[in-house]
């Protein structure tokens, strides 16, 4: 679809538009079309039987996937991209793609809830050892090699509690063996963060927050360097994955537009956490583009931009029941489990068993915010009128 090979190189903002789309192909209409279908039809069977025209059953591809996938290679740089059906989906494929029976994985500390479980739960069904190690690691990530060490699972910022990793140092100590690097990038998107450009040979994407952006589809994407693609390729086609096509193509709407929206998200939530800071009743804000954050440098140096999802943590002597009650006389921020919507979100952080490694903080209340695209001066009044009825 997309004719990337033949254009100039163009700035972040321009892939995003112009990337997998071809409207000449499609009779000059600017998106390509949503195609519904299972089979494909041959003209002879000269041409079926070498396999010698582009589609040849719906799920290895359609014209409508081919888009997403051309565009998210090349946002991302990729040696080629393929389609989940949710973030998880994607987490699953990536690490299936690079680890065998009797191999070993290392596996953040932070990582995102659902990653660690299936890690837990079904790695070792296939006698694959996994381990989890600081996030804070870096280059010493090599003394945890062992001969059966095969890959390397990272997430920047953590889920959570918003830890930074030093990925390229992850990346050089692992590409020393051979082991292949996967990174969880849902937190900045290929916008802000380019993974495989510090080394990463997997980058995810839970496609269903900031890619389709708008809350009503799920999504995964998966971004392979060269070294990675072909393992990547041949799992997808062999397990029979194929996002539905309706989903896929609001993932290319969302992706038109992934950059002012984040723009407005990074500055939105820049004023709430300008005024959180400023309030006695919260002793910590969790956000690396903050100067005050731990993992500020490492963000600076590796990320050009940052998204709306942070984290706050009560000061002490807040109790459960105080964090809850907070939460509930929230008005404008909806409780939900999900990001990267237009919408504002919050839910309560529970580290309770989520950290084997890591030390998670103890007897403090935490909250995450997702910060949305409402105005940010009610969202303010919405915190500051939930403070004051809770701490009254």
């Amino acid at each position: 679809m997309s004719s990337s090979d033949s254009r100039p190189a163009q700035k972040a903002d321009t892939k995003l538009a112009h990337a997998g789309r071809d409207p000449l192909a499609f009779h000059g209409f600017v998106n390509p079309p949503v195609v519904h279908a299972s089979t494909v039809l041959y003209p002879d069977t000269a041409t079926m039987v070498p396999g010698g025209q582009t589609y040849s059953y719906a799920r290895r591809g359609n014209p409508t996937t081919n888009s997403l996938e051309d565009a998210i290679t090349e946002i991302e740089g990729a040696a080629g991209s393929k389609i989940a059906n949710s973030g998880l989906n994607a987490i699953a494929l990536a690490i299936l793609s690079c680890v065998k029976s009797g191999d070993h994985i290392l596996i953040t500390d932070t990582a995102y809830g659902p990653t660690r479980h299936f890690a837990d739960t079904v790695l070792p069904n296939f006698n694959i050892d996994v381990e989890y190690y600081d996030p804070k690691i870096g280059a010493r990530i090599k003394d945890m090699f062992r001969e059966e060490t095969t890959a390397v699972f990272t997430e920047a910022p953590g889920s959570l509690t918003f830890e930074m990793q030093d990925i390229p140092a992850i990346a050089l100590a692992a590409h020393e063996i051979d082991a292949t690097v996967l990174m969880d990038n849902t937190w900045a998107s290929p916008l802000y963060c380019q993974p495989l450009a510090h080394g990463v040979d997997l980058s995810i994407q839970a496609g269903t927050k900031y890619i389709v952006g708008h809350s009503d589809a799920m999504l995964g994407t998966i971004a392979a360097s060269e070294r990675a693609w072909k393992g990547l390729d041949r799992l997808y086609g062999a397990m029979g994955c194929h996002a539905a096509p309706d989903d896929v193509y609001l993932g290319l709407r969302g992706l038109r537009t992934l950059s002012v929206r984040l723009e407005r998200h990074q500055r939105n939530t820049r004023a709430v956490l300008d005024w959180l800071s400023q309030q006695p009743l919260i002793s910590r804000i969790r956000y690396p583009a903050l100067e005050s954050d731990p993992g500020h440098a490492l963000w600076k140096r590796d990320f050009s931009g940052a998204s709306g999802l942070c984290a706050f943590e009560f000061a002490d002597g807040t109790s459960r029941e105080q964090s809850l009650a907070f939460l509930d006389a929230l008005r404008l921020f909806g409780l939900g489990y999900s990001w990267g919507g237009f919408e504002s979100l919050a839910i309560p952080v529970n580290l309770n068993g989520m950290r084997t490694v890591t030390a998670p903080p103890q007897d403090v209340q935490s909250v995450r915010l997702h910060i949305g695209l409402e105005d940010p001066e009610d969202l303010i009044k919405d915190l500051d009128q939930a403070l004051n009825k809770t701490f009254a």
